[in-house]
């Protein structure tokens, strides 16, 4: 704390007529010098405050500038991770990415959003780029520039950049909001009266001066209209390698330098006094004055090193007046930090602390345990959010995270929660006794969420899954904590949701075998390592193979045979199940136009694929590149290809038939509403699950179930047929069921290309034969 305090005002007496004339002058010449040395003191120390504010100004530009990119980025950021438009993007759906723009743009408030692919042309909404300003960001982007200045049309914006990981960086997301005057006079409402800021590039800023001049330690000084004007520039981060953007700030300091025109009166004054008041008293009065100017000067320069303290007023002259000034401005730099400190370190929609608050008190606590104490990370997310968010939008989303927020303030008393990010929050409690109950207070959590929260006009529901870890157990460091915990919040949703998950050691070993086997995967598409079995599908009225069902297998050069049960689900949880569908499609109709006309093919489609609106046409690219006919393919859908949005799907299946594809439904029986299915689609085939034909030795209710849908599927005019026959019994259960067709290891196992041409040749070949011979005696098996 600076301590100088500021004299009272004095009444003075008249100088004594016995002062000589020679003492005067010497009064005089003393009072005139400090009078010059006042003047200019005062003059410095505005100069100083005016330096001090301009450097904290520009600070405080630079952290908004900052803030805006950090925002722009977390916007980014969920669009990026967004799996509807990773798969737009690899889909190279345009329109629905630039419909994804411009939503991200009306989101994040930026005028400005651009797509930028590794392959592929830039797409941008809000304005059109130049080639050359297509380069610039490219460039900037490939680089590892992740947010700056550049210029567009003319126009300086602030941009933030957020790659696209699916999960490699295949491209850039990037949000960009102008820096024209408006926006530059919004930043600077929060500058002192008489301070602008605008952004050059290059050029002179006024009466000669050069904006390299402007760009030094300190500002300079220059007479504008009369005035004295201090210009003083910072460099600005760039997007584009070719220009070096500063922000130039301007303060005019003629109503700052007005301010303390009573001041040099007062000194006037006091020299005229001079004259007639004794040295010692002439000393005093001088040192009374120099003091305090002196301590603001101190205060000045101790502000622009970062000092916050205030001066000492004990006078209310106009020297207090101006302390006083210098106290209210020093409080308002005060002000504008913490406001901006608090915007870093917390979440702007719930008021909670962030994720980088998050891992900085996690650290802090980390640090301070005690031996025997133990420190709990919950992290958790809503489930099924992304479907309140689709329907009722994301006001209602965002609602919903501020009710959460708040209620967790309300029953997690002493706990430090955050908001990471999305609908993701964590928890923190420390200090937890050896004895304390662990599962209790994720109960408290899940508590939470047993009630449902009313909000403007309706009421939403939702559960919680949660990954819980423990330090020092699960880690000793906040990365760890943070991951494992992560890891625990994947097992919960694995598990059914609305559950928590404690941390277990074996969680990450699954993790890393879960990430080794997406690069294989990955590297099998490159590198071919997958190949297609064929089961054949043999009709009981015909007597003879109809198609085959392609089924992917999968062998890996190390691990050797993988089976589609443990690389199938991950593929589709990575999207990796897209470009292998579409090799199984392709390679599947290459094979199948060797073919006799009246084999058709079978392939399996994941639900996944169904949210993707380019599967059509990357069915009928398959169907073409073949030049296999649409009647030949026959595609195979689960009943869990319904659950979700049954329009759209039974919409894209509509145009798949309509296109002369085949539909089947798989594994029928297996769901809950499976007659609502068949009403509301009309397949052309149904697939018995094999758990009925396994039971049809034992189980009465077997046969009759069968029974029931064979009837049903003739009904409706839908073939049958069951898959897993192994022996004959099941075979002849089937057929007086009126079951037409049958697939199973009964007839043949799935079987190499070279063994499906020779099975086809044998039946070409018996064909050939007297036509009181079958093309295939499946009585011999049945004997």
């Amino acid at each position: 704390m600076i301590t100088a305090a500021l004299p009272r005002r004095r009444r003075f007496r008249s100088l004594s007529t016995r002062i000589t004339l020679w003492y005067a002058v010497v009064i005089a010449l003393t009072f005139s010098a400090f009078i010059v040395v006042a003047t200019g003191g005062v003059e410095r120390y505005a100069e100083g405050v005016a330096t001090s504010e301009m450097a904290a100004n520009g600070a405080t530009f630079d952290k908004i500038l900052e803030l805006q990119a950090v925002q722009m980025r977390t916007s980014a950021d969920v669009l990026a991770a967004d799996f509807g438009f990773r798969e737009a993007f690899a889909a190279g759906d345009e329109p629905t990415i630039a419909s994804a723009l411009d939503s991200l743009r009306q989101r994040a408030d930026a005028p400005l959003a651009i797509m930028i692919p590794l392959q592929g042309d830039i797409i941008s909404t809000g304005t059109t780029l130049l080639p050359a300003e297509h380069d610039a960001l490219w460039s900037a982007v490939d680089s590892g520039v992740d947010r700056g200045v550049f210029q567009v049309g003319g126009r300086f914006y602030n941009a933030a950049a957020a790659p696209i990981l699916i999960p490699d960086l295949a491209g850039w997301l990037v949000l960009a909001r102008p820096m024209d005057r408006a926006a530059l006079r919004e930043m600077a409402k929060l500058a002192p009266e008489g301070m602008s800021a605008s952004i050059r590039a290059s050029g002179t800023l006024t009466n000669g001066v050069s904006l390299a001049q402007a760009s030094g330690k300190y500002p300079v000084a220059v007479e504008v209209d009369g005035e004295p004007t201090l210009y003083w520039s910072r460099r600005l981060p760039s997007f584009d390698q070719q220009i070096r953007p500063r922000l130039v700030l301007r303060y005019a300091l003629g109503p700052a330098l007005d301010q303390y025109a009573p001041i040099k009166f007062l000194l006037l004054a006091l020299s005229g006094l001079g004259l007639l008041v004794s040295t010692a008293i002439g000393a005093f009065v001088a040192r009374g004055i120099t003091r305090p100017i002196a301590a603001l000067e101190q205060a000045a320069r101790a502000i622009s090193e970062g000092s916050r303290d205030k001066v000492v007023v004990t006078s209310q002259d106009e020297v207090g007046r101006l302390a006083e000034s210098f106290n209210s401005m020093v409080d308002s730099i005060k002000d504008r930090e913490e406001r901006i400190t608090h915007i870093a370190l917390h979440d702007e929609l719930t008021g909670l602390p962030n994720r980088k608050l998050f891992a900085e008190q996690l650290e802090f606590a980390l640090a301070r345990r005690a031996r025997d104490e133990r420190i709990m990370v919950m992290y958790f997310d809503l489930d099924n959010f992304k479907a309140v968010n689709d329907t009722q939008g994301h006001p209602v989303g965002d609602a919903l995270l501020k009710a959460v927020a708040d209620r967790l303030r309300a029953t997690m008393g002493g706990a430090l929660i955050s908001r990471q990010g999305g609908d993701e929050f964590a928890i923190l409690i420390d200090q937890i006794e050896p004895g304390a109950n662990l599962a209790l207070l994720a109960d408290k959590v899940s508590a939470v969420f047993s009630k449902p929260f009313p909000l403007t006009g309706l009421t939403i529901e939702t559960s919680s899954s949660i990954g819980i870890a423990v330090a020092p157990g699960d880690g000793d460091c906040p990365d760890d904590l943070i991951k494992n915990a992560d890891l625990a919040l994947y097992r919960a949703k694995n598990e059914g949701r609305n559950c928590s998950c404690f941390f277990e050691q074996t969680m990450d070993l699954e993790a890393r075998k879960r990430h080794q086997m997406e690069l294989d995967m990955r590297e099998a598409v490159r590198e071919g390592q997958f190949h297609l079995n064929y089961q054949p599908l043999f009709s009981l009225e015909k007597n003879r193979i109809i198609g085959f069902e392609a089924l992917i297998r999968w062998q890996h050069p190390l691990r050797g045979m993988i089976s589609p049960a443990e690389f199938i689900p991950l593929a589709e949880d990575t999207g990796m199940i897209v470009p292998i569908s579409e090799w199984v499609m392709n390679e599947a109709c290459q094979r199948a136009r060797h073919w006799p006309d009246d084999v058709r093919i079978a392939v399996n489609l994941s639900p996944v694929l169904f949210k993707n609106a380019g599967l059509p046409l990357m069915v009928m690219q398959a169907l073409d590149a073949a030049g296999l006919a649409p009647n030949r393919l026959e595609l195979e859908v689960t009943e869990s290809l319904f659950i979700d949005n049954v329009e759209r799907t039974t919409t894209m299946l509509n145009a798949l038939r309509d296109c002369g594809i085949r539909i089947a439904l798989d594994d029928f029986g297996t769901g809950y509403s499976s007659l609502n299915y068949l009403r509301s689609f009309p397949f052309d085939k149904i697939k018995i699950d094999k758990s009925f034909v396994n039971d049809l030795a034992s189980d009465h209710s077997a046969r009759a179930i069968i029974g029931a849908i064979t009837t049903l599927a003739g009904a409706l005019g839908m073939e049958t047929i069951a898959e897993g026959v192994e022996d004959s019994d099941q075979l002849e259960a089937l057929r007086s069921q009126g079951c037409t067709n049958i697939q199973g290891y009964f007839f043949s196992r799935p079987v190499a290309i070279d063994h499906v041409d020779a099975m086809i040749a044998t039946m070409r070949y018996a064909r050939k034969d007297a036509a009181a011979e079958p093309a295939f005696d499946i009585a011999s098996k049945v004997a």
